[in-house]
Formats: structure tokens, C-alpha cells, sequence
């Protein structure tokens, strides 16, 4: 008899990934998800879709949704896929026996979600970050009075809430907004990563830059060979944290080559585009295997919608355009599958609870994916 996984997710591509490489391994695929319509509800690999309440909105009822999921369906495996991570570990306690869940304890995702406690962590281990600081702190107040800096909300992703600033602008009043963090605006190449990391091993690490940018998201990234830097730092922050899970961070390379961390996200992100989805599914199904996750052979991938977005809104920038041309024509996209045929030309359809909101009330794509799923705190 199948064993199942419940993927907490399937409005994004990287949840597509994990739901094709469970279903190659012969899993049943089930998928809980706030919106009623979803990119991997017009998947073949998805036995079921069912909705749930939304954790940003109502953390107690969409926890209880899922033990209603994990019971009904009777459930093998949790695998959390993005921003709602930090609300699916609320299940460690109480979860059935032989249901296992993969994501560490909550208080670990906080430690690297949170990007003021991430940066202590990693000085705390002597792994190299920027210096950052509380906005309503002296030592913020100083370091921005000094140099240029990056104001961003402690809990946040897609680039939300982020400013930059340049030496001398004053921070926002002591007291108004107790969660920003301000942290030193380092020059250079931005690079991420994501990592499959078990008990201090590293199994794979893909290194990645954004071609094509929607705001501060990539829609449109290309793999690196590997890059010295980064894989010492994740090396050094697996063995010496013992972390067993997903593992994204954000870099600054200067012009020697040498990089800081900015940022960690404990998820998905786009860097598991580049991987064998069936490998990254056994990497999880399967923890005392020891088999290795392959690259894929495209180095090149993108989100094509939201890259055509990027290239008719540079219509009139000749070089711009040009280079968005290019990208758009070369890289494969990250939905296309031959035997999974409906998902890419759906996508318009099955993403209409992101682009409405994206087209008639002006908010980026990176909010609209994600407001309904964020972490924003420990009230949350």
C-alpha cells in the first residue's frame, strides 16, 4: 500500500516539485491549501486538493484544518513548502504516532527566520553577516547615522517592508515599529542558495543569482557552479548546528569573491528548481538513505508569466527589454512537463487569487503569494 504526503502548500511551482517527485515515487499526493484554486490543483500528481483557513489569519484553525487533513487521510508525512512553515511546526506537539513531520521545532526556524536573531546566531558561531541591530537600539541609531544601511521588518520575506538608505537618514521614532532591524548595506553580486541539510551533513546545495527580477524576487534564475564562499558557510552552519531540513540563504559577494550572509530562510525556495525532483522527494521520504540529489541538466529556469510580465512592463527600455527577451527565450520553464501537461497553460486561471489582487489593487506578487501565509511574529 502508497504511503502518503500532505505538501501544507500548492500555490507555488516549488510545491508542483515536491508533489511530481513524491508521486514518481509512487506516493499518494495530497495538498492543503487556503486558496481554492491553486497552481498544483490542475496537477496529475495530486490525488486531492482540499482548503483550509489561512495561518496568517486564524493560526489555532488552520493547525486544527490540518490535523483534520492528517486524520482523514491518514497521512504519512507533512512537508511544509514556504512561508507557512513556521505555523505548520505548531504541530510537532500532539502530532499522531507514525505521522512524521519534516521540519525542525519552531524555536529553531525562529532562530534563522528572524533576521536580527539569525545575524547573532551566525557571529555567535563565526560565520560572517553583517552587522545588525534592533532599528530602535543606540547601536542601530549608530550604525546608520555611519553608513548606508538596509531597514527591513525582523519577520518578512519576498522583499516586503525592505528599504534602503543612505548614511545619515534618520530611523523611523524609537518605539514605532519595535520589530524593524537595520543592518549594514554591504556592496556586491547578491547570490542565494538552497540546501537539503541531515543531522550537520550537507546532501546538496544549489547556488543561484536572479536574471529577471519582480521587485526583490527572482522570476527568472540561473545555476552556478559551485562557489567556494557559500559552501564552506552552509558546511560550517550544518556541522555546527546539527540542522536537519531546508536551508536558503541570501549573500553579498564582494569583488575578492568573498561572501556575507544577509539573510536565512528555513523553506523552499527557487533553488530547488534546479534539482531531480524524485531525489529531493527519497531525500525526505527515505532519511537513512544515502543516495545522492542530482542537478538537473538546465542551468537557466524561470517563472514564465510573471517573466512576460517583466518584459512587456520594459516594452520601452531597449537594453532592459532586450535582455528579458533573451532570458524569456533561453530558460526552461520551472512548470513545463510533457506528462504533467495541464498545469502551464492553466496557470492563468489556477493563479487568479494572486493576480487579481497583483492587477487591480497594486500590490506586488510577492505580497499577493504570500500575505496569507506569513510569519510575522511570536503572536502569530
Amino acid at each position: 500500500m502508497s504511503k502518503t504526503v500532505l505538501l501544507t502548500l500548492g500555490r507555488m511551482p516549488k510545491s508542483l516539485d515536491l508533489a511530481r517527485g513524491f508521486h514518481a515515487l509512487g506516493w499518494r499526493v495530497v495538498v492543503a491549501e487556503p486558496f481554492a484554486w491553486h497552481l498544483c490543483r490542475a496537477s496529475r500528481t495530486v490525488s486531492k486538493s482540499l482548503r483550509v483557513r489561512a495561518p496568517a489569519r486564524d493560526p489555532d484553525g488552520y493547525l486544527d484544518d490540518l490535523r483534520k487533513v492528517i486524520e482523514r487521510e491518514r497521512i504519512d508525512l507533512v512537508v511544509p513548502v514556504s512561508e507557512e512553515t513556521l505555523h505548520v511546526a505548531g504541530l510537532t506537539e500532539g502530532l499522531a504516532a507514525g505521522v512524521r513531520l519534516y521540519a525542525p521545532p519552531r524555536a529553531a526556524l525562529l532562530e534563522l527566520h528572524d533576521k536580527l536573531m539569525f545575524a547573532r546566531k551566525m557571529r555567535a558561531l563565526a560565520l560572517p553577516v553583517p552587522e545588525t541591530h534592533p532599528a530602535d537600539s543606540d547601536a542601530g541609531k549608530t550604525l546608520a547615522a555611519d553608513r548606508a544601511y538596509v531597514l527591513k521588518p525582523a519577520n518578512s520575506c519576498a522583499g516586503l517592508g525592505v528599504s534602503m538608505h543612505a548614511a545619515g537618514t534618520p530611523l523611523p521614532e524609537r518605539g514605532a515599529r519595535r520589530d524593524l532591524v537595520v543592518q549594514e548595506r554591504l556592496d556586491g553580486r547578491l547570490l542565494s542558495s538552497f540546501s537539503m541539510l541531515r543531522a550537520g551533513r550537507v546532501l546538496v546545495t544549489s547556488v543561484y543569482r536572479g536574471v529577471v527580477m519582480s521587485g526583490t524576487v527572482a522570476v527568472c534564475f540561473e545555476r552556478l557552479a559551485e562557489h567556494a564562499g557559500i559552501a564552506d558557510f552552509v558546511a560550517s552552519f550544518a556541522r555546527k548546528t546539527g540542522y536537519s531540513g531546508f536551508a536558503s540563504f541570501d549573500f553579498v559577494e564582494d569583488d575578492d569573491g568573498r561572501v556575507q550572509a544577509i539573510e536565512c530562510n528555513p523553506r523552499v525556495t527557487s533553488g530547488i528548481h534546479f534539482l531531480e525532483a524524485e531525489d529531493v522527494a527519497r531525500a525526505i521520504a527515505e532519511p537513512d538513505a544515502d543516495r545522492p540529489v542530482r542537478f538537473r541538466p538546465q542551468t537557466l529556469m524561470q517563472q514564465f508569466y510573471p517573466c512576460l510580465i517583466e518584459w512587456q512592463a520594459a516594452m520601452f527600455n531597449g537594453r532592459e527589454r532586450g535582455m528579458k527577451w533573451r532570458a524569456m527565450r533561453e530558460a526552461r520553464d520551472v512548470t513545463w512537463d510533457p506528462r504533467d501537461p495541464l498545469v502551464f497553460p492553466t496557470m492563468t486561471f489556477t493563479s487568479y487569487p494572486i493576480l487579481v489582487p497583483a492587477v487591480f489593487k497594486g500590490k506586488s506578487m510577492g505580497e499577493t503569494t504570500t500575505e496569507d501565509i506569513l510569519w510575522s511574529g511570536a503572536g502569530s
